[in-house]
């Protein structure tokens, strides 16, 4: 079997807009040249809170209008979230006709590049039925919103890795109430994004056929 072309940009720190925008260009670039190659954008964002374009307010638990949180409503599925240093963000622009045309087995298949980095620490990652995201014991450790135009994708992942999970006691995460918020520093002291995102790459990788080429070439 061929492997795709895919672009990885490893990215550091990132202000969301900046990279929403990107994101953005990306797509629209592949909307209009459907040959252009996949790319995968693996980065950290400073504190920010997120919301699907259909997600309620009543998941926020501070007042949107006087508050000192950076929030911003975008195009992708789900309820809120929220982004921070130690928590590594993966935005895959896939052409899905190259796949599978089917927005349910990309979920999954996103949901099972995470279970596979997991396992590679002896941790077993699961789903939960009617859920999106990844759990561990319980606890929610990877959340996934995407975004498809002519089957080209947008936004992507957010493993906890190392976070301050402090900021998501300001929101109901995902709208989920009863479903606590962890990171994976949790059972892994020590653990940090530079050497998950390795394991992300590779998980990626085999998960999708894609051979990764350098943002140079």
């Amino acid at each position: 079997m061929s492997l795709h072309r895919c672009v990885l940009y490893n990215r550091g720190l990132l202000p969301y807009l900046e990279a929403w925008e990107w994101q953005r260009s990306l797509m629209s670039d592949r909307i209009q040249n459907p040959n252009l190659d996949d790319v995968l954008i693996l980065l950290e964002h400073p504190p920010v809170y997120t919301l699907g374009q259909g997600a309620s307010l009543d998941f926020l638990k501070f007042d949107l209008n006087n508050n000192k949180f950076d929030v911003h409503r975008i195009e992708r599925g789900g309820e809120v979230t929220y982004h921070c240093p130690g928590q590594l963000v993966g935005y895959p622009i896939l052409n899905l006709q190259r796949y599978q045309k089917d927005l349910h087995w990309y979920l999954r298949q996103l949901e099972e590049v995470l279970i596979r980095v997991l396992a590679i620490y002896g941790l077993k990652g699961d789903r939960l039925p009617s859920f999106t995201g990844v759990w561990l014991e319980g606890r929610k450790v990877a959340a996934i919103g995407i975004k498809v135009s002519r089957w080209i994708t947008m936004h992507g992942f957010a493993l906890n890795v190392c976070p301050d999970l402090t900021g998501f006691k300001e929101i109901i995460p995902c709208g989920i109430a009863d479903k606590p918020v962890a990171s994976l520093a949790q059972w892994i002291p020590g653990i940090t994004c530079e050497e998950v995102r390795l394991h992300v790459s590779k998980c990626f990788a085999e998960v999708f056929a894609v051979e990764f080429v350098n943002p140079d070439y």
